[in-house]
Formats: structure tokens, sequence, C-alpha cells
């Protein structure tokens, strides 16, 4: 039985600009607030909290708004990009279990051409991670970037699974999916 679900969105150089125009806050961008509304329909509780400074992430900020949040054996965390590397890592650093771990297409550093997420996204995949979750799931799209791509190929070998694969959806991004709906990642989420 899942008690609560925690979503954790990514990043994008460009936020600050974004946000001071009146673009949408983070957490209700693209497909967070349908998995969040079809996810209330069944009664499980969610957290989509606005992680600081999307533009200039550090993993210690973020960390201070996300240990604020239930985590517990029962929890499903889902991250999207850079957020699935912030709790990754922070999974690996904590004594947390938890039911599942989802990440759609999650970042990590394995060159310089991310380098404002360098400090939130730059770490060792911890194999203990993979016994702190009862499933690990990971979503990568076929014509996602090759930098992603080779990081799903990171997270696969450091838990030791594999991704799953969609077709057309690029980044998980409204402008890449042309929807707000992801069902398949609702049907992991509750299987």
């Amino acid at each position: 039985m899942i008690s609560n679900v925690i979503i954790i969105h990514g990043c994008a150089e460009d936020d600050k600009v974004k946000l001071e125009r009146g673009d949408l806050p983070k957490n209700e961008k693209h497909w967070f607030l349908w998995i969040k509304k079809e996810l209330k329909k069944r009664k499980v509780k969610v957290y989509v909290p606005v992680m600081p400074e999307s533009w200039n992430p550090k993993y210690e900020k973020w960390k201070e708004v996300f240990e604020k949040l239930p985590v517990d054996e029962n929890t499903v965390l889902v991250g999207h990009s850079a957020g699935g590397s912030f709790i990754t890592r922070w999974l690996g650093e904590s004594n947390k279990k938890i039911k599942k771990l989802v990440l759609v297409a999650p970042a990590i550093i394995h060159g310089d051409y991310w380098g404002f997420l360098k400090d939130l996204c730059s770490f060792t995949i911890d194999k203990s991670v993979k016994n702190k979750s009862e499933k690990i799931i990971i979503f990568v799209s076929d014509n996602e970037s090759d930098g992603i791509k080779k990081a799903v190929d990171i997270y696969c070998d450091g838990l030791g699974i594999k991704s799953i694969e969609l077709k057309g959806r690029g980044h998980f991004l409204y402008r890449h999916m042309k929807t707000h709906e992801f069902p398949e990642l609702l049907q992991k989420i509750l299987e």
C-alpha cells in the first residue's frame, strides 16, 4: 500500500527568467499536475514541492526542503531529470527505505556540458539504493538527448536494472510530449 508520492522536478538554466516573466512554477508544468490529480482521485497523498533556485540548484538547499516531507517505507519517490538525480543521491546517503523509486529521464554529470547542474548532479550512484527500494523504474524516450541516454545507461548499470523506453517523448516535457498525460508513469506508480 502506498502512503504517499513525492515528485521532484528538474532544472533549466533559464528557469529564473521564466519565473520572472510569469511562467508556471516548475511543479505545475508538463505532467506534474495531471499525475497529482490522478493520484488524488485514488486517495493517494501527493507532494510536488518547488525546489529552490532550479536555475542554480544546490544539493544541500534541495535537501533542506526535501527532508521536511514525509518519507517512509510506503513512499514512492518520482524524479524528473535533475530531480531524479537529487532523489537517487539523497536515497544513497539516507537510511530510509521506500516502496518505489521512479526516475524519468534522470540526469547525472558525465561530461562538462551541464555546468550549472554540477553541484546537484555530480555524484556516484550508491549501489545500496537498490536495497532501499522495493522496485526501481527508469523511463527514457527513444528521441531523448544523447547526454540523458548516457545518464540512463549509468543509472541502469549502477542500479542493476533495465530502463523502459517510450517512443517520441523527448525529455518528457509538454513541448515534446504534446500532452499533460503520462499514463505509463501513473500505472508504474500504482502497480
